[in-house]
């Protein structure tokens, strides 16, 4: 690559792009310059929190207006900066260039007015972002309030959609924001931030923004950085490594808001494999949740707990689907997925393994690095279960639902279920185990997105301050005037 890579920061209308000093991306594909973070820590907190109100004299209308605009001129076909991101990002992404290709194509569908405006009305409730609402109750009128904070984002490289995702959170809750890019994908969120300041630089929304990169754990960074008086709240992506950094620093008037890594599974029915054609609509929903994005995504199916049967009849069943999951998985589209970028060598060994053990697994395909089927005979997962990747799916006849029970927990995220019939039992015992979202089969990347909890929690309603008034009405007496034994509400 001749040009040289520059992950910019833009720090609350202004670009910066001067101080460079190197970085290597992870993964070592690419090298990168990025600002000296040092000379921009005094810059990227905001200073008093009263700043915070040119926010509060926008209404939501004209939140929804700048996104939608937003949305527009992120259209990758015109889009100068969002082009060249994506190139950078070929280096230094997970997946391979025509994935990362489709994320940009599609990332102005995020900023839909409409979608926005269901997915704020669902998570939290307009009006309490947009003013006070107010009930009575026990004598008092009792208002409440999402108030914005001054936040720190440490966001995730594994899909460059996550810093939109960020900056829409952001700028419906009225937060100061800024974001921390990774090292696998420092360019995109720079590149939606440079848009902003092009097409509004003295927008409030343009102006509560910052986004840098520095070396998570630079001590004399965040040290300074990550205190009570520049932020309120820091949101971290990532397991341990990513966030053991950030733990460090929470104290009173810091809150951490986590989401860990998650894996993910699905269930398939006795039910959907009672003909040839269920057999073949149930293979090519589960290699779409195994193959989309090539398996980066938390929500990316890993394992697959079959209800045929663990008699020689069902695991000749099971057999057929894993013959058939692994032609879907070769058939998805190019920029759905194809052959991951480089097949982990590690789990490569593992698979290898496995196919001198043809009594206990039965290995499709993998030989080229292109992805793997590997059919349990037995109702256990493989024992590197938690590393499958790069589209590699464990197969597993179970002869019951509560087989599947044990190995549910907090950090299974999406469920994937088919037929829908099994859904409702699927579900209530699973989420007594810890798991947390549940789809169609073959629907977990063909839905509303993150438009609701994420991981459990409702990440648009912590994002908030939530604050409370209380007025006193003629029902309820003064304590000052009541009397020894009686109750301070008046009938």
């Amino acid at each position: 690559m001749s040009k040289r890579a520059i992950s910019y920061a833009v720090i609350r209308g202004k670009v910066h792009d001067a101080d460079l000093v190197e970085f290597g991306g992870r993964g070592g594909d690419l090298r990168f310059f990025a600002p000296d973070p040092q000379k921009l820590a005094s810059q990227l907190p905001l200073g008093s929190p009263s700043r915070m109100d040119d926010l509060y004299q926008l209404s939501f209308d004209e939140i929804l207006d700048y996104l939608e605009e937003l949305g527009k001129r992120l259209d990758f076909g015109k889009n100068a900066y969002m082009q060249e991101a994506c190139e950078l990002s070929y280096h230094t992404s997970p997946a391979t260039p025509p994935i990362v290709r489709g994320f940009y194509t599609h990332m102005p569908a995020m900023f839909d007015r409409t979608r926005i405006t269901q997915w704020c009305e669902m998570s939290v409730g307009i009006p309490y972002l947009e003013g006070w609402v107010e009930t009575p109750i026990n004598g008092s009128i009792v208002s409440i309030r999402a108030y914005g904070a001054r936040a720190l984002h440490v966001i995730a490289g594994n899909g460059p959609v996550i810093g939109a995702l960020t900056l829409i959170r952001s700028a419906v809750t009225r937060s100061d924001t800024i974001i921390k890019v990774p090292s696998n994908d420092p360019f995109t969120t720079a590149a939606i931030a440079r848009t902003m300041c092009e097409f509004a630089p003295d927008h409030p929304i343009t102006k509560h923004l910052a986004v840098a990169y520095w070396r998570g754990g630079d001590q004399a960074l965040e040290q300074k950085l990550y205190q009570p008086h520049n932020i309120e709240k820091i949101i971290a992506w990532g397991g341990l490594a990513s966030v053991r950094h950030v733990t460090q620093y929470i104290q009173p008037g810091l809150e951490l808001i986590s989401f860990d890594p998650k894996r993910s599974a699905s269930v398939v029915g006795a039910d959907a494999l009672n003909t040839d054609a269920l057999l073949r609509e149930t293979a090519l929903r589960i290699a779409t949740d195994v193959g989309a994005c090539n398996q980066t995504a938390c929500s990316s199916c890993r394992v697959v707990y079959v209800m045929s049967g663990t008699d020689p009849a069902g695991l000749e069943k099971i057999s057929r689907l894993g013959k058939l999951v692994y032609e879907g998985i070769m058939g998805l589209p190019c920029d759905l997925s194809n052959k991951p970028k480089r097949y982990d060598p590690q789990l490569k060994s593992h698979v290898e393994a496995l196919r001198l053990n043809d009594d206990w697994f039965e290995v499709i395909g993998g030989q080229d690095g292109e992805g793997a089927v590997i059919v349990s005979r037995t109702s256990d997962t493989v024992d590197f279960a938690e590393a499958l990747a790069d589209r590699t799916v464990n197969l597993v006849p179970v002869d019951t639902l509560e087989e599947v029970l044990g190995a549910v927990d907090s950090y299974t995220q999406t469920v994937g279920v088919f037929p829908d019939t099994l859904m409702p039992l699927v579900r209530h015992k699973m989420v007594l185990h810890g798991a947390q979202r549940f789809v169609s089969l073959g629907y977990a990347f063909n839905g509303p997105g993150l438009v609701g909890p994420q991981d459990s929690i409702e990440p648009l309603r912590r994002m908030c301050k939530w604050i409370v008034t209380e007025r006193p009405t003629a029902a309820l007496k003064p304590l000052w005037e009541r009397k020894e034994g009686e109750t301070a509400l008046v009938a």
